[in-house]
Order: C-alpha cells, then sequence, then structure tokens
C-alpha cells in the first residue's frame, strides 16, 4: 500500500510539475514577446523622433547649402549612443555622407535584399521603421524621406519632391540585453513560483486526497479478504466522501447478495446431496469442480481431496471403464451412458450406470460436464430374476410333460423289478447268474427311484415349490454316486478314485437332489476324459464342505465358461444342458455355490460349497 502510494504521489506531483512547468514556460515566451515588440517599439519611436531632429537640422544646412556642416553633423549624430550609423542618399540612393563607411554600395539599391524588405509590400503597407538582419546581426533601421521646399526649387528640380534619403541604424543589442535580463529574472520568479505551487499541491493531495484513498484502498482490501462487516470512513461532503458513501452502499449490498448466495448455495447442496444417485460436475479436463457426498462416498475420498483434481487421480478408481464416458462425450459430443462394474474395499460388487450431460454457455460453448452415477445392482438382480423365471417357467412347461408322460411306464418297470428281486433273494449258496441277477436288479431299482426322484425335482420346479431338504452323511451320498457311475466308467475306461471322506461330514440338502448333483459332475468327467484317465473325487471338512470333482479331459473354453450353467447350453453333441443349471440351483437353494476352474486341454475341477452343520442330530441322519 505505501508503494502504490509512493507511485501515486510521485506520479501526481511529476504530472503537476510538467504541468505547471508547461503553463509557465508559455507564458513568459508570451510575455517576452510581447516585452520584446514594445521595447521594439518604444526603440522605433525614439529612432523616428531623434531621425525627425536630425532632418531638422540637415535642412537648415542644405538650404545654407553648406555641406561641411552636413557632413560633421552626419558624423557629430553618428556618435551618439546607440546609433550604429547615419547615411544620407541622394534621390538616386548613391550614398553622398554616411557617418561610417557602408559595407557594401548595391545595398541602397531599391532591387538590393536590404531594400526589397521595404519596397516588397505596398506604400500604404510600407513602415518608417523595420528591424533587418545584416552582418549577423538586427538592426532597427529608420528611413526619413527629405523631401523638397519651395526654397530648395531654386537648385533643384520642382518636379522632383524628394531631395534625399536619410537612414537610420539602430542598435537593437541592448534591447535583447534588456528582455534578457527581464526574461531571466522572470524564469526565476516562475522557477520559485513553481516549486511552491507544486509544494502546496503535494501537500494538499497528500492529506486531503491520498491519504483518504488509503483508507478506503485498506477497507476494500479487507472487505475483498472476507472482513464484510469493515466500512469507509466518511469525511466531508467532497467526492472522495461520496465515494466513500457509495461503496458503503455497495458492501452492504454485496453482504446481503453474498448471504442469499450462501443460503441458495446451502439449499442446493442439501438437495443434491440428498440425492442417492452420485453426481459430479467436470471441467473440459476432467478436473472436479463440485461433487455430492454420495459420489464422494463412492470414490472414498474427501471433498478437499477431490475438488480441484482429476476424476481418475481422485481416491479409488471412480470408475474401470476403459471407454471413458465423459472422454467419449468430448469426442462426440452426443449423450453417452456406461454401466460398468465397481468393487468396493470390502470385496462388494455393485454395478453403476453412468449418464453424462453438457453444461453450455449463452453461446453454446461447452464449459462442463455432469456425470450421474446410479446403483443399478437390485435392478439388474431383479432383471437376472425375472430372465430365470422366464427360464424357469419354459422349463416348467418341459417338466410338466415330461413328468406326466415319464411316470406311467417307470412305475410299471418299478413293479416288474421289485417282482424280480422278491424271486431271488440275495443269498450265500444262490449260483453266480443270480446274484449278478440280484445285482443287475438292485442297481436298476436305484436307478429307476432316481428317474422318480428327478421327475418329483421336475414338478416341484414347475409348480415353484422349494425342498428344504434333510441332513445327509456326505459320505455315504459319495460312495452312492459312485457306486452308480462304475459301470459307465468301466465301459469307457475311465477309473473314478474317490479318496478317504473323513466321518462326520453332514450337510442339510435333499438326498435325491444331492445324489443327482454328484452323479452329474462324475458323468460330465468322465465323458470329458478320454479312456485310461482319472476322475477324482475328494470332501473336506472345515467352515464349509467342499466337495472336489477333478478329471483329466479336454477342459472347458473361456468364451464358454461363463455359460455352461445356463439352461439348455451343452458343449456335448445330444446333450439337453440341464444338468449344471439344476444342480447349481439346487445347490444355492442349500445356500452353497459351485466353483469351477478349467485349462483347456488339462482338465477341470468342479468345487460345491455348502455350509457345515456342527452337532448333527442323530434322528434327522438320513441312512
Amino acid at each position: 500500500m505505501k508503494l502504490r502510494c509512493a507511485s501515486m504521489t510521485v506520479g501526481l506531483t511529476l504530472g503537476i510539475t510538467v504541468a505547471v512547468v508547461v503553463a509557465c514556460t508559455v507564458a513568459s515566451y508570451v510575455y517576452s514577446v510581447h516585452h520584446f515588440n514594445r521595447s521594439l517599439e518604444m526603440a522605433r519611436t525614439s529612432a523616428l523622433a531623434e531621425g525627425e531632429l536630425i532632418h531638422t537640422a540637415l535642412e537648415h544646412a542644405m538650404l545654407n547649402n553648406d555641406r561641411p556642416q552636413i557632413a560633421e553633423m552626419i558624423e557629430r549624430f553618428g556618435k551618439q549612443a546607440r546609433v550604429k550609423q547615419i547615411v544620407l542618399l541622394d534621390r538616386n540612393g548613391v550614398p553622398r555622407y554616411t557617418s561610417s563607411p557602408p559595407n557594401r554600395a548595391e545595398d541602397f539599391r531599391i532591387s538590393s535584399p536590404t531594400c526589397q524588405g521595404c519596397h516588397r509590400d505596398p506604400p500604404e503597407r510600407r513602415g518608417s521603421s523595420r528591424v533587418i538582419e545584416t552582418g549577423g546581426e538586427a538592426i532597427l533601421r529608420t528611413v526619413i524621406p527629405i523631401r523638397n521646399h519651395d526654397q530648395c526649387f531654386r537648385c533643384h528640380n520642382p518636379a522632383q519632391k524628394i531631395n534625399g534619403i536619410l537612414i537610420l541604424y539602430y542598435d537593437t543589442g541592448e534591447v535583447r540585453a534588456d528582455m534578457t535580463r527581464d526574461l531571466r529574472w522572470m524564469v526565476a520568479g516562475t522557477g520559485a513560483l513553481t516549486f511552491v505551487i507544486v509544494g502546496a499541491i503535494f501537500v494538499v493531495i497528500r492529506v486531503s486526497v491520498l491519504r483518504r484513498l488509503q483508507r478506503l484502498e485498506t477497507t476494500a482490501r479487507l472487505v475483498s479478504q472476507g472482513d464484510l462487516e469493515r466500512r469507509a470512513p466518511v469525511e466531508g461532503s467532497d467526492t472522495l466522501a461520496w465515494l466513500g458513501r457509495e461503496f458503503n452502499i455497495m458492501a452492504d449490498s454485496m453482504v446481503g447478495l453474498v448471504g442469499e448466495v450462501s443460503a441458495q448455495r446451502e439449499c442446493l447442496e442439501t438437495v443434491i446431496n440428498s440425492i442417492d444417485d452420485g453426481i459430479v460436475v467436470l471441467d473440459p479436463r476432467r478436473k472436479i469442480i463440485a461433487a455430492n457426498d454420495a459420489f464422494l462416498s463412492r470414490i472414498g475420498s474427501s471433498r478437499e481431496q477431490a475438488v480441484g483434481n482429476c476424476c481418475y487421480q481422485v481416491g479409488q478408481a471412480s470408475c474401470n471403464l476403459s471407454d471413458c464416458p465423459t472422454l467419449a462425450y468430448l469426442r462426440s459430443g452426443e449423450h453417452q451412458v456406461r454401466i460398468c462394474e465397481h468393487r468396493g474395499g470390502s470385496g462388494t460388487v455393485t454395478w453403476e450406470e453412468i449418464h453424462v450431460s453438457p453444461i453450455l454457455d449463452a453461446s453454446g460453448r461447452l464449459t462442463h460436464v455432469v456425470e450421474v452415477w446410479r446403483d443399478i445392482s437390485e435392478r439388474r438382480a431383479a432383471e437376472a430374476n425375472l430372465a430365470e423365471s422366464h427360464r424357469l417357467a419354459s422349463l416348467g412347461v418341459l417338466a410338466s410333460g415330461y413328468s406326466h408322460e415319464l411316470n406311467t411306464p417307470l412305475s410299471t418297470v418299478l413293479t416288474c423289478i421289485e417282482g424280480i428281486l422278491r424271486e431271488t433273494p440275495a443269498q450265500q449258496n444262490v449260483q453266480m447268474d443270480r446274484a449278478s441277477v440280484h445285482e443287475n436288479a438292485s442297481i436298476a431299482r436305484e436307478q429307476l427311484l432316481r428317474c422318480r426322484g428327478i421327475t418329483q425335482q421336475f414338478l416341484r420346479l414347475s409348480r415353484g415349490q422349494r425342498h428344504d431338504g434333510a441332513i445327509v452323511d456326505l459320505r455315504e451320498a459319495i460312495e452312492g454316486a459312485q457306486r452308480l457311475v462304475d459301470p459307465t466308467a468301466r465301459e469307457q475306461s475311465v477309473q473314478v478314485l474317490v479318496r478317504p471322506t473323513t466321518a462326520g461330514l453332514y450337510v442339510r440338502a435333499g438326498e435325491a437332489e444331492l445324489q443327482d448333483l454328484l452323479i452329474n459332475l462324475l458323468l460330465n468327467a468322465i465323458q470329458a476324459s478320454k479312456p485310461g484317465h482319472k476322475v477324482i473325487v475328494e470332501a473336506r471338512g472345515g467352515a464349509d464342505i467342499r466337495i472336489r470333482v477333478s478329471d483329466e479331459g479336454c477342459g472347458i473354453a473361456p468364451e464358454c465358461l461363463p455359460k455352461i450353467f445356463e439352461p439348455f447350453f451343452s458343449m456335448r453333441k445330444g446333450g439337453t444342458g440341464l444338468g449344471l443349471f439344476l444342480s447349481l440351483n439346487a445347490v444355492r437353494s442349500w445356500e452353497g455355490d459351485i466353483l469351477v476352474e478349467s485349462t483347456p486341454g488339462k482338465g477341470s475341477v468342479f468345487e460345491v460349497v455348502l455350509p457345515a452343520i456342527h452337532p448333527v442330530p442323530e434322528l434327522e441322519i438320513i441312512q
């Protein structure tokens, strides 16, 4: 502030000094010119009076035709102070008498530059005196014609009115010296006056203007820094006082506007922060200008860390899109919608739908971009459930017809097989063929019972009924499944190995559904294996029960892996694509899941994860 005031003071002082100096210089010049002209006019008057006196004296000597006296008078008058030279010319312009020899004889001819200074003007404009430049100096020349009188006509021709010319040269050096001396005194006085005036103006400006402006500037700076209650001091009724009052009025209005804007901003922030959707405003360089609480919660960052930084540099990655919707809009200028997967810090997965909209100014130029992030996880789940409902409805129609047509022949076959078993009891002394018949009949009976269970499962599925399940011994379920798939494994020269299973592993599930699940996984592994390969089954306990079925078969292609649990999708020619679909639905109904790992050409691993049960009520165990 002090530097600015000093600079302003110096500027005003220099400006005023220059103005006063220019004004005084112009005034001095005008005065000196006027003074010189007045002095010159006085010199002309004196020269003319003296010339008339000399002319009168010469006329008396001329009437007496006393030439020596005339010469003596010219010489005597020429020695007077301020007289430079006196020349008496005849009527032809030839010098007859002179107080000093002329420099050049032709100077007195009418055609000479000296004489043309007067003769080039009309007679009415010719003056008797004129300042001429000759010999490098200015001389006042006074010309007095000598006219003939009646007495003169005795010797001169009466037709000639002019008998001669008296030229009196006056030195103007004294006039110029007086003017220079006066000008010096005037310049000195003007300088002193200028110094006094400038000093007085400086003091007045410093006290009456700059100090008050300094207070006004200090008030304006404090207001701009946030001290909205500060006001400028108002003194007097001049322009600066009026300016101070107007500034205070403006500050009062600004305080009101700031309060109103703050209230509206708080209201707007409250409204935006109450929206569950994430809202962020970006500039064309993707720097965050503003964001609501929902968006900051999504990216895991505070408002201070987010605002002013690029969206892809703040907190957790706000999106995992390789095709950024804001960049896509900036390239195409079209409204953009994207769906991306967002993983939280705890491993939770949500799906976000991103809408990008522009903010344009009055000229249609893009100023900002608004991104709206909406959580659509529930909507996607509902859509998935709806799609599954449609699939289940189609499957229900198929299951209803299939169950209706299959139940009748299965009942008949089951009756026959039970008759065979009654007629061929299992005894040690019975021939081998009867034992074989008994074994085959037992397997056939189990398979028919399985078929009936499948039809009942389809019926429940078509009716939307859920099987609560019972507590099943996992070791017995695995052994039963192995016994049922062994004929198929032997036929394809594939060895099914069951790793020893710890006793006491129990799960809550439907016995028939669990056995169907294990059989489906084992049959798929056998069908994917080549002769000589092994299929390994093992079960492990812990917080969860994990059943692993691994093979050495052809494996599953990466593009097919996400589809293997979809209904009617099968990689085997002639397959229905319902086995894994039904198995997954059954496991999820028991609050479990099926995990898959596969490498093409090296085999696959299916892992069934089911909740463990501790302890197991003895009465509920299915034997």
